[in-house]
């Protein structure tokens, strides 16, 4: 039996050639083709690199093609609507019909267990309120910032030009100029696709300083100074890490700097760039905040801010020990998720490190109030929304705005492949292939980010009013529910410790967040046992 394949070739190319000998007008076609098929199984039978082709000629050809196609197989014909592979099919149909602008609706009820343990929702209000016709906004700036940003509550998360085609970057620059929300380049730096509508842009700073680097690899602030004076750069973020991948640096191979990429970057065509696993331009907690105060100062008052997954939570108590020692704060903090993530990254790193959004949001919330800091510096929330209810969900637990990456991929025609790795995706937004991006038409995908944009923010601020507030900064802990197990419901407040107003100041007690506020200090990044 494990050969039967291989013995069906070699009939068939028996008895199509005398066939072939024949009447060769007719099978010669035939012949050829099951003697390539005989040929490729003897190929098979002798070849030393697949053990299971030599033992199951012609035959095992067919598990690498299955195997090949099962994301789809799975996705298309297996998966429920609610199963999320890393996004069920519900939320990216959601995406989908906001995106296009149609009916949202869902009928007949949920298909969510809502006895299942983990289950969430808001608590409303007998006294609901009308929702506001005008969207919220956040104005970002603390004490230090002299031009202080007015964002919405949901932005483009940050996607550099050479990870997202330039195609897909124009289209989301384009729906963010007319939505009036942000879009964050990304550690790619700022691109001539960025500029060419004008919407508002975050530019971030990787380890790599692109589109502010030396020839050495180190910042440069005349170069930054320079980029930083453009009107469309509304803030400045340094990113520390990010969800898919904390901790981990980057190359990009000196044969993917193209043209484009090198101008966006500030190096030269064909050089490979090298992102550090940490940043040069500081080592410690207070060096960091000098380089913001100095970033603030090149950027002539612009909020600047920074980005990062919780690790070490001590860590992050360090750089709030810096704020107090030096009186230098962040306008902003974005806390990047474990689950977000829309490139390729090393399993081990996708899977199994950094903190859950959820936990870590958390984490910073306790810890920029506990030590007295929060009314100076605003929360970010960025990792795996799509939906009002989870906008609504995160500035419950602290957020003031929310940041989405995939949920705009899948505005601008993301179908999940899960090919963003391999520059043949099959709709042309993570791709630098010229042909295959060339179907991602840019006025149609611009107009499907402003309807995601605006049909979310407008669902997000009808959970608010059901909850009976009138602004989701009024959301608090107490009105997020959840299911701890079958027969025990906790709001927010209770399922996690919210740290009082400069309570970490004061409090020398044994919880968590005093034990590491106690290994914390503001002149290393190492716990205070270990720093001589």
């Amino acid at each position: 039996m494990r050969y039967i394949a291989l013995i069906g070739a070699a009939l068939a190319t028996l008895l199509l050639g005398l066939a072939t000998l024949a009447m060769p007008r007719y099978f010669g076609l035939f012949f050829i083709i099951a003697a390539l098929f005989l040929l490729l199984g003897i190929r098979d039978l002798f070849q030393s690199q697949h053990a299971l082709l030599r033992n199951y000629p012609l035959m095992a050809h067919f598990r690498w093609f299955f195997e090949a196609i099962r994301p789809e197989i799975r996705q298309y014909l297996i998966e429920s609507d609610t199963e999320a592979a890393p996004f069920s099919r519900e939320s990216r149909s959601q995406v989908y019909a906001r995106a296009k602008g149609d009916n949202d609706a869902d009928p007949f009820g949920t298909e969510l267990n809502v006895y299942a343990e983990g289950h969430e929702w808001m608590a409303h209000s007998i006294a609901a309120r009308k929702p506001s016709e005008t969207p919220a906004r956040i104005l970002i700036g603390g004490p230090d910032c002299t031009q202080p940003y007015s964002a919405s509550t949901l932005n483009i998360s940050a996607m550099s030009f050479g990870s997202l085609s330039a195609n897909a970057i124009q289209a989301l620059n384009k729906g963010a100029a007319k939505g009036g929300f942000f879009h964050d380049t990304g550690e790619g730096s700022i691109s001539r696709h960025h500029r060419l509508y004008g919407g508002d842009l975050v530019w971030e700073l990787g380890s790599g300083y692109f589109g502010c680097r030396a020839k050495d690899g180190t910042f440069d602030r005349a170069q930054f100074v320079d980029n930083a004076a453009d009107d469309q750069v509304k803030m400045i973020e340094i990113k520390l890490s990010q969800g898919a991948k904390p901790g981990h640096g980057g190359v990009l191979p000196g044969a993917k700097v193209t043209p484009e990429i090198a101008e966006a970057r500030g190096v030269e065509v064909g050089q490979t760039c090298v992102s550090p696993p940490s940043h040069t331009a500081f080592s410690t907690p207070i060096e960091m905040m000098e380089f913001i105060a100095d970033l603030r100062a090149g950027a002539n008052g612009k909020p600047v801010g920074f980005k990062l997954c919780i690790g070490h939570g001590w860590q992050f108590m360090s750089l709030a020990k810096a704020m107090l020692k030096t009186g230098i704060t962040p306008d902003f903090i974005v806390i990047d998720g474990a689950e977000g993530g829309t490139g390729a990254a090393p399993l081990e790193l996708a899977d199994n490190v950094g903190t859950p959004l959820r936990e870590g949001l958390v984490w910073a919330q306790n810890v920029l109030v506990g030590a007295g800091l929060r009314e100076r510096i605003k929360l970010g929330a960025s990792g795996k929304i799509t939906s009002g209810f989870r906008m609504a969900s995160n500035m419950a637990l602290g957020a003031d705005w929310c940041n989405t990456a995939r949920g705009f991929m899948f505005a601008v025609g993301c179908v999940q492949s899960e090919s963003c790795h391999t520059d043949r995706c099959p709709v042309g937004v993570a791709t630098q292939n010229a042909w295959r991006q060339r179907a991602l038409v840019v006025p149609d995908k611009a107009e499907r980010v402003y309807n995601f944009h605006r049909a979310t923010v407008n669902a997000m601020q009808e959970v608010v009013a059901t909850v009976g507030l009138d602004h989701p900064s009024q959301l608090a802990p107490e009105h997020l529910c959840r299911r701890t197990h079958d027969s025990e419901i906790h709001t927010a407040d209770q399922v996690y410790r919210f740290l009082k107003p400069g309570e970490l100041l004061v409090s020398n007690g044994p919880g968590r967040y005093e034990t590491a506020w106690a290994r914390a200090q503001a002149e290393s990044f190492l716990p205070r046992s270990h720093a001589a």
